[in-house]
């Protein structure tokens, strides 16, 4: 049974790394969780280096400006890791062709930006679905838009054997106090169709190698019993780590606060359902991270 912390200093020392998740645990798409800031602060004032782990569908770069406007401060962190720059480098190898059909918002369009590291990149064309040879989803063109007003779309682009690339595996993000959908939900809906979808994020392979990469520029080779995921997402977050075989830090306060009655802890029964429930061994649990 996982073990509910008071706080992350109670493990710290066990520690090397951290790879946290961003959305629910730093912040809530709002501001930033001043208790999830100070802890972070507090790991790397004893030593530890913390990379942020992140299902968001851009570079590191743009992350690191919405960072800035969620006062979310760069002394907290090392480095960040996107599922964005995972799916952006398949992308440029050409893993879904050349001519694209794009799904997200204006602002997910920074996706397509050159990226340095790809060495003979494929020359990306943004086209209309029935000239495109694969799909690039960032998420819904209406986040509050049920996923299946997708379906036409999905249903000519199996019928073509395009595939579709998602830059974020997540299901719902909480913005505030409104759940809204993301990419994740619509590769769901495409597979279940019968398409194709390739996944760059947690809990996926692909994004925990960026997440190696990123730590060996910061000259840290650290054993994966020294590293700590942290998370708030049971499929995501856990999931992942369980795949990595690293220990997890389970924030019962976000997408699953009302299935484990967290309000500054998680009920201890209700958690334990909700574990049994989803399948999902987190190595601790705490309500908010702090």
């Amino acid at each position: 049974m996982t073990q509910i912390l008071d706080s992350l200093a109670d493990i710290a020392n066990q520690y090397d790394v951290l790879l946290v998740d961003l959305w629910g645990c730093v912040h809530n798409g709002v501001t930033a969780y001043q208790d999830a800031v100070a802890a972070l602060k507090g790991f790397k004032r004893g030593g530890g280096t913390v990379v942020l782990l992140t299902n968001a569908p851009r570079s590191r770069d743009e992350v690191a400006k919405q960072l800035v406007r969620l006062n979310v401060p760069e002394d907290c962190y090392d480095s960040i890791a996107t599922s964005g720059d995972s799916a952006r480098a398949a992308m440029f190898r050409g893993a879904v062709g050349e001519k694209i059909w794009f799904m997200g918002q204006p602002f997910d369009e920074s996706f397509f930006a050159p990226m340095d590291l790809i060495d003979d990149p494929a020359p990306i064309q943004r086209v209309e679905l029935e000239n495109a040879e694969g799909i690039v989803c960032c998420g819904p063109f209406d986040p509050m838009a049920d996923p299946s007003v997708n379906r036409p779309h999905f249903l000519y682009a199996k019928q073509k054997g395009q595939k579709l690339l998602c830059a974020n595996p997540d299901i719902v993000v909480d913005r505030g106090e409104t759940r809204e959908w993301c990419a994740g939900a619509l590769a769901a809906l495409y597979t279940e169709m019968g398409g194709e979808s390739l996944y760059f994020g947690k809990p996926h392979p692909p994004i925990y190698d960026l997440a190696r990469r990123r730590l060996a520029a910061l000259d840290r080779d650290v054993d994966p019993s020294r590293i700590l995921a942290i998370g708030d997402g049971a499929h995501t977050d856990i999931d992942g780590a369980m795949g990595e075989d690293i220990d997890s830090l389970f924030i019962s306060g976000g997408l699953a606060a009302a299935e484990t009655k967290t309000s500054h802890q998680p009920d201890p029964d209700a958690l334990n359902a909700y574990i049994q429930k989803e399948k999902i061994a987190p190595t601790y649990t705490i309500g908010q991270l702090r």
